[in-house]
């Protein structure tokens, strides 16, 4: 019988950060959205990680590539060492203050937002996210899918498949 990983969501966003987790999800291509003020990854998250079953050595994982767009964004900062890949040890936010347009995008709250990298660090200064699920996650024995099995780069925002 085939595993299947039921999705609780097809779209994350900033109010469940903390119960969210990026710990080794692969990068595969960020882009900018100027006129929208938008920072977008195009990434493999890690929805679970399987324990290896009695006797085995090795965790499975279930992954889905995904959209992550980051709203309203400025002082975008990267700080990359890397000629194979970018793979994100953590994401963190701290210091919430009132944004600078608060009045004309109608929320209340910016954070400072570190994406911890094995490779380096991106900061920047957003109100928030949204994370768009592209297919439903899979089960694999390696912590990424890689470019081939989730189609290439792909920044859709929501499910293109089941």
């Amino acid at each position: 019988m085939k595993e299947i990983y039921e999705l609780e969501k097809w779209i994350w966003t900033n109010e469940d950060f903390d119960q969210m987790g990026w710990h080794d999800s692969n990068i595969y291509s960020f882009a900018f959205y100027p006129e929208q003020l938008e920072f977008a990854l195009d990434i493999d998250y890690i929805f679970k990680w399987v324990h290896p079953k009695s006797g085995g050595k090795y965790f499975k994982f279930w992954i889905s590539p995904v959209t992550m767009v980051f709203e309203n964004i400025y002082d975008l900062v990267m700080d990359i060492d890397t000629i194979s890949g970018l793979e994100i040890d953590d994401i963190n936010r701290d210091n919430p203050q009132k944004p600078r347009n608060a009045q004309y995008i109608g929320k209340q709250t910016e954070w400072s937002w570190n994406i911890e990298c094995h490779q380096g660090l991106i900061s920047l200064k957003p109100v928030g996210f949204k994370m768009f699920v592209n297919s439903a996650p899979v089960l694999s024995k390696n912590q990424s899918l890689g470019l081939e099995s989730r189609g290439g780069i792909n920044f859709t925002r929501g499910k293109t498949q089941t």
